[in-house]
């Protein structure tokens, strides 16, 4: 059996681990469960750490793999089942807010050439603030010959709790220019930046300019092709009928002051995710479980 290889590590505020197992190594930080990056040995990374990320306490990080919850993006696109949770005058934070507070490293695991990690973020006493639900989140990742991820929520409570959700995940890319998304010809998708409209997609998804699309009942397989790398990094979904794809491009990466102007060209988001009509409702002491495995195979 494989020894993990653990390593505490402190990124400017925030408190990490730097583990490695076979040909993997995982930074992940306690702030919001947040896995920060992943690469195999020899290869370029598949999960994008921004080189001018933030590290700071309470405040969200732009890379990797944040987990958004119990809204996804802005409150007030929400759908009103999703709204209705929430019991607070106060300015409601973009993609919930797990992704800012510190979780419980539950366990790390060796099994064979397998390894699991898990973290918890259990109700806490009072409560969360403006949403006074007892779920009890699981973050459980999974280092085989791929990268699992899958995010579990347990409704405690005695009332049905309705959330949107998703890994929000930075794929490392040669430069998106050059690289097109397989899996999604036919669908549908809506194209928050043409008044969220409904349109058709017809054929691969190819990139030229600012992309942020929600494609409705994508299939469980989604593949980014990047022939410079000579990589097809492989997706598969569950717990999820929803994908969001989004890349700032040129004029909103230079807005952002923890992106490096050029950043977009490096990476892709591919969010599995449960948005829109793709709610979730946990009756009392039900579960969810939304999940990604991620790979790559050579071209």
């Amino acid at each position: 059996m494989q020894t993990p290889n653990v390593e505490a590590v402190k990124l400017d505020e925030l408190n990490c681990w730097r583990i490695r197992h076979g040909q993997a190594e995982l930074l992940v930080a306690q702030q919001g469960a947040h896995i920060l990056s992943y690469q195999l040995a020899g290869q370029p990374p598949l999960i994008w750490l921004n080189d001018e990320a933030v590290f700071k306490a309470g405040k969200s990080i732009r890379a990797g793999v944040p987990v958004c919850w119990p809204w996804f993006g802005n409150f007030a696109r929400n759908p009103q089942s999703v709204q209705a949770m929430r019991v607070s005058n106060e300015p409601a934070p973009a993609h919930g807010f797990v992704r800012a507070m510190d979780w419980e490293l539950g366990s790390i695991e060796a099994e064979g050439t397998s390894l699991k990690v898990e973290f918890n973020l259990p109700y806490p006493e009072g409560g969360f603030a403006g949403w006074p639900h007892q779920v009890d989140l699981k973050l459980s990742i999974h280092l085989d010959e791929h990268l699992h991820i899958a995010l579990t929520s347990h409704n405690r409570g005695n009332e049905t709790v309705s959330i949107s959700q998703a890994l929000h995940s930075y794929f490392a890319v040669s430069d998106v220019r050059n690289v097109h998304v397989e899996g999604l010809d036919g669908l549908s998708y809506i194209d928050t930046l043409e008044d969220w409209s409904t349109l058709p997609q017809a054929g691969d998804l190819r990139f030229s300019g600012e992309t942020d699309r929600i494609y409705l009942n994508p299939p469980q397989k989604l593949s980014i092709v990047d022939p410079t790398w000579k990589r097809r990094i492989e997706l598969t979904s569950s717990g999820s009928r929803s994908a969001v794809i989004w890349n700032p491009w040129i004029d909103r990466a230079a807005a952002f002051s923890d992106m490096a102007d050029d950043g977009w060209q490096r990476m892709l988001c591919i969010e599995t995710a449960n948005v829109m009509e793709d709610v979730v409702n946990l009756a009392p002491d039900a579960s969810h479980t939304l999940g990604v495995s991620i790979g790559s195979t050579p071209l």
